[in-house]
């Protein structure tokens, strides 16, 4: 296996068997320009106010993001262009970037209760964690992060039965969460996310590593990419610091593969906890409509 061979199954798993009758949303055309404009680095503020000013809805986010304590104003803004002054770009990116996902993929269930919350501070912590990494994109660990369970809300809106096997999966001990999946769908979250994520055009390693993310024997497997298996081993490190946040369980995964993606990552457990009170803030700011 490589990063080549799992985009090429991704691409197959679109068209034939279980996945080809899921119906995966077009990316929605705002994200679409989004992409266009950060695509080589960091987009003119104008650009980026136009797409933000294209939505009422995420205008006003942008704004109440800006007003909100993490800024500390002391006096509100109340224009697009006052908020991208307050927050700078890649924050405001990050933060239309997940709106218009949300808006795509919207998820009414109680199966799915705070995704999106979740998700954020997911991607959060991926972020944080890639500026500890020599070398490593924290765009696109945040992209990552946000973008990583994407398979379940797609999932959710397309299958039948689906919110019971969300329910069995976290309930049972004899199996893991895609194992659950697979013998009820013939499919996993996994997998659908990683089409998502190759037919939004997200980056590559981004689709791979979504793929990839319950499987942590590639950690050991040089014939991925290294910034592959560095997303995989983020990914279970940011959702047990997000969990410790929200006063949840901690990840199914952890007490089996915790330790291999500290190892791989080369981090301490002392500095999770280090992690987690540098993170209040943010996770705390988290407001999602």
């Amino acid at each position: 296996m490589s990063d080549a061979s799992v985009e090429t199954e991704l691409d197959r798993a679109r068209t034939r068997g279980p996945v080809r009758d899921i119906v995966i949303p077009p990316c929605p055309e705002l994200l679409r320009r989004l992409q266009e404009a950060t695509a080589h680095g960091d987009p003119e503020p104008a650009t980026l106010e136009a797409i933000a000013s294209a939505d009422v809805a995420m205008a006003a986010a942008l704004i109440r993001q800006a007003n909100g304590p993490l800024y500390g104003l002391r006096t509100p803004v109340t224009t697009v262009g006052q908020a991208l002054t307050v927050m700078g770009v890649r924050p405001a990116v990050r933060l239309l970037t997940g709106f218009l996902t949300r808006q795509a993929l919207q998820v009414h269930s109680p199966a799915l209760a705070h995704f999106w919350e979740t998700s954020t501070r997911r991607a959060i912590a991926c972020e944080h964690i890639g500026l500890q990494l020599y070398g490593m994109d924290t765009g696109l660990a945040y992209t990552f992060g946000l973008f990583c369970h994407v398979g379940l809300p797609v999932l959710l809106r397309g299958v039948r039965g689906y919110a019971a096997t969300i329910t069995e999966a976290l309930a049972r001990k004899d199996r893991t969460f895609t194992q659950t999946e697979n013998a009820n769908h013939r499919t996993d979250h996994a997998v659908v996310g990683g089409i998502v994520a190759r037919a939004w055009r997200l980056p590559p390693p981004v689709a791979v590593a979504i793929r990839l993310h319950h499987d942590f024997t590639c950690l050991e497997d040089t014939r991925f990419s290294e910034t592959v298996r560095h997303l995989v081993a983020m990914a279970l490190i940011a959702d047990r610091l997000v969990l410790l946040h929200e006063g949840v369980a901690e990840p199914q995964d952890w007490a089996a593969h915790g330790a291999a993606c500290l190892r791989h990552l080369q981090v301490g457990e002392a500095e999770l906890d280090y992690w987690l009170d540098a993170l209040h803030p943010a996770f705390e700011a988290v407001q999602v409509d």
